[in-house]
């Protein structure tokens, strides 16, 4: 019985290694070149089976070449993939990466199949909910599959976990079904119209107006992750807006090669975390813990530490 289950994208990454991004119209020599697994939905998996959670995928590849080395990686870090479709008329969806000296990327990703995932996936996998205690969701696959599955996650008793990336409108009958929404601090501040942020540095009281605006929007628990700044943990007491609150999370000093899946690894970490039982503010120490040692090393999902070595830098 899986204890999480991730609905969700798996992406071929083909990465580009250069010194630093490339402007507009301009060409520039990389210095290495890597094709690996990726995906939210799969990094998110892995995140989550290597933090000790049973893990469920939910989600669909291509009948190529990219699609068996996706389901490859997924299930050799401990992944039910068997609810992952293999699409014969479709390509296993791929992400073009650049990562400059400075770890910093740019991503453009292509569907694929997962653009096909549709709520029928959701509704067919619906016995892989029974137990669950944690759903994680994304939007890099169609609204109505991460719809189903937070319905189905909410029915189930599950704590639903939506990453609200790539950002986009989110409908109120989602966030309704939603328990915590995990943003960057860019996607909190669409969220609330452009409002500004506070800095990271920024003590618990300038956050808290924040996680106001975000409980009259109707998000009542939200962590908004910093990169480099750590995240803050923001929650609506008891539904009171007045009673709002805010719990900075400090950031594991690392020297970063490459941020690359790092978002990934805070979500699939923090969905194992509350799998297990922690409140929403350890789940996210021990996630921002977990997404700092991504940042080590290169790729996505083969970068992610696992429980023991993250306990160990708590």
């Amino acid at each position: 019985m899986a204890g999480v289950v991730v609905v969700g994208s798996l992406n071929a990454d083909l990465t580009v290694y250069c010194p630093r991004l490339p402007a507009p119209g301009e060409t520039i020599a990389g210095t290495a070149t890597e094709v690996g697994p990726g995906g939210k939905g799969a990094n998110q998996a892995v995140a989550a089976s290597l933090s000790g959670a049973g893990v469920a995928l939910i989600g669909a590849v291509g009948n190529d070449s990219n699609g068996a080395m996706l389901r490859q990686a997924v299930t050799g870090a401990g992944v039910d993939a068997s609810r992952v479709r293999t699409l014969a008329d479709q390509a296993s969806g791929m992400a073009i990466i650049t990562v400059d000296d400075a770890a910093e990327n740019t991503i453009v990703t292509t569907a694929g199949a997962n653009g096909r995932l549709s709520a029928r996936d959701v509704e067919e996998a619906g016995e892989v909910f029974r137990g669950a205690r944690a759903v994680c969701l994304c939007l890099e696959v169609p609204r109505e599959a991460v719809l189903a599955a937070a319905r189905a996650g909410r029915s189930a008793g599950a704590t639903v976990i939506l990453n609200a990336s790539p950002f986009g409108p989110l409908a109120p009958e989602l966030l309704a079904a939603v328990d915590v929404l995990l943003v960057n601090a860019h996607e909190a501040s669409q969220l609330l119209a452009g409002a500004p942020l506070p800095p990271a540095s920024a003590d618990d009281a300038a956050w808290a107006p924040i996680a106001r605006g975000l409980a009259e929007a109707g998000v009542a628990r939200a962590v908004v992750t910093l990169g480099g700044g750590g995240a803050v943990v923001l929650q609506d007491e008891r539904g009171r807006t007045d009673r709002a609150r805010a719990d900075r999370i400090p950031a594991l000093p690392v020297e970063p090669v490459d941020t690359t899946g790092a978002g990934d690894a805070f979500a699939g970490a923090l969905a194992a975390r509350l799998a297990a039982g922690d409140a929403l503010g350890d789940a996210a120490r021990y996630a921002a813990v977990a997404a700092a040692l991504s940042t080590m090393a290169r790729g996505a999902q083969r970068s992610y530490p696992t429980r023991e070595r993250v306990l160990a830098r708590l």
